[in-house]
């Protein structure tokens, strides 16, 4: 009965609470698992790339991935790996993205990979429009 009890203690904990994004992805518009992920400077937690606050655009895919260049002032680009599956508390596992963007709150407000168009628009939505000395830049 390890399914059930996952499901009802996901369900209780708020981990089924989900935003309607839009989107086809079911990660979209629900809390970001807290993954062990591989960066080039060592292992890190999800959840810790969130201490500071800010956005975290998450690039799993190849380097370079995706620029966020424009709101450099207000998101933490992360290029990671992360060899696992990937479950979500609730629905269980999910195809990996190559590209995630987390709100300060943990929650995604984007997926998809670099030949999708939409992140430079989930960041302005989100975020604010990127900055003019980066625009012109």
């Amino acid at each position: 009965m390890d399914e059930p009890c996952r499901r009802l203690a996901g369900m209780l904990s708020g981990l089924d609470v989900h935003y309607d994004l839009d989107g086809g992805h079911p990660l979209l518009g629900r809390r970001m698992p807290d993954l062990d992920l591989l960066t080039e400077d060592g292992p890190v937690r999800v959840f810790t790339l969130l201490h500071d606050a800010r956005p975290v655009p998450l690039n799993l895919g190849e380097p370079g991935g995706f620029d966020s260049t424009p709101w450099a002032d207000r998101v933490r680009s992360i290029h990671a790996k992360y060899p696992g599956s990937w479950e979500l508390p609730v629905i269980g596992a999910v195809p990996g993205p190559a590209i995630v963007l987390i709100r300060p709150d943990g929650y995604v407000a984007w997926v998809g990979n670099r030949s999708q168009p939409g992140l430079a628009e989930a960041l302005t939505a989100w975020f604010g429009p990127p900055t003019a000395a980066q625009r012109t830049g």
